[in-house]
């Protein structure tokens, strides 16, 4: 992900319960990838959430992918 993306998600405690959320809004990573999960296309999020911009919605499922690549240790 570059800088860029990643400088627009921002992570604060007591806002949306410490989730990261879009540039300091009340809009989470989670809410996005939840529209997104629904059908939502870019343009209909974007049309709802006039604050929103595409690099926000690139940076959220950047920013999500990044957390989901690890690798995951077999139970014994």
């Amino acid at each position: 992900m570059s800088d860029d993306l990643l400088s627009r998600i921002t992570i604060e405690e007591g806002k949306r319960g410490g989730r990261p959320c879009i540039r300091g809004m009340r809009i989470a990573v989670h809410d996005i990838l939840g529209w997104l999960a629904s059908g939502m296309t870019e343009a209909q999020i974007l049309s709802d959430y006039e604050e929103l911009e595409g690099d926000d919605i690139r940076a959220a499922l950047s920013y999500a992918a990044r957390q989901l690549d690890h690798s995951v240790a077999a139970a014994a």
